[in-house]
């Protein structure tokens, strides 16, 4: 693990994004920075290099991760000691396919190895952000905890079948988020959580599968970060958990 740009304390209004390496990360750092000028972001990422305008690099703190449950404690060790309070937490991590593995289009192309990897990193690595960041969050007054979910998770809403893996992971997130909600409620009430479908987005995640998609039902990465950042300011407040889409409304579950 690789902290850079080091600062003792960062307002009481910081973010942190999770997976900051992302497209829509990148574009959510870049929209607050910009909304914000007294924004202060912390971004955890495998990669300390980010894309943003030189002239916030100080206001951006960049964290490397190996997203292994060491490297979560080791950061949630760091932001502690930092005192940091936070307005946000997005958590952006996510998985559809790589090199090895597409989504599976029947029974017969499931593998557990690829199972066990899709959900380690949609569902099992946001719980670990949750389970190690209470602390801090706990001492934080008001805070929105968003990781990106997909209306493909949802059951209700399962027509078409197919995608095994992905479906399960998000299904498996919403679920984990919903117990963590309650859990949170009882000791840090001031903590929200919201689960975000970003709808389908140009991006390395959802590239191969654009070519059957609608022009006009494609994002831009820049788009969605704005999307997400007016359903934040938007919510009600009054619920532990929201799962909603790009346009505030609520997904089925």
């Amino acid at each position: 693990m690789q902290s850079s740009n080091e600062q003792d304390t960062l307002s009481a209004d910081s973010c942190l994004i999770i997976g900051a390496s992302s497209a829509i990360a990148q574009k959510l750092i870049s929209e607050c920075l910009k909304r914000d000028k007294e924004a202060k972001i912390v971004a955890v990422s495998r990669s300390t290099k980010g894309r943003f305008p030189k002239a916030s690099k100080d206001r951006v703190q960049w964290i490397q991760s190996d997203y292994s449950e060491t490297s979560i404690i080791d950061i949630a060790s760091i932001l502690k000691e930092q005192k940091l309070r936070f307005r946000h937490v997005i958590i952006c991590n996510g998985i559809l396919h790589n090199e090895n593995f597409s989504p599976e289009k029947s029974l017969g192309e499931i593998e557990v190895d690829n199972l066990q990897e899709v959900m380690r990193i949609n569902a099992f690595i946001p719980t670990l952000w949750v389970k190690h960041l209470k602390p801090i969050l706990t001492k934080s007054k008001e805070c929105t905890v968003t990781a990106f979910s997909a209306r493909v998770g949802s059951i209700e809403d399962n027509r078409k079948g197919g995608w095994y893996a992905y479906r399960a992971s998000k299904a498996a997130l919403n679920m984990l988020m919903k117990s963590a909600s309650i859990e949170y409620s009882r000791s840090a009430g001031q903590v929200h959580f919201v689960l975000f479908h970003p709808g389908t987005t140009e991006s390395a995640l959802s590239r191969p599968f654009l070519a059957r998609v609608k022009k006009e039902s494609i994002f831009q990465p820049q788009l969605v970060a704005e999307y997400l950042l007016e359903v934040l300011a938007n919510r009600n407040e009054d619920d532990e958990l929201e799962f909603l889409a790009w346009n505030g409304n609520s997904v089925a579950w």
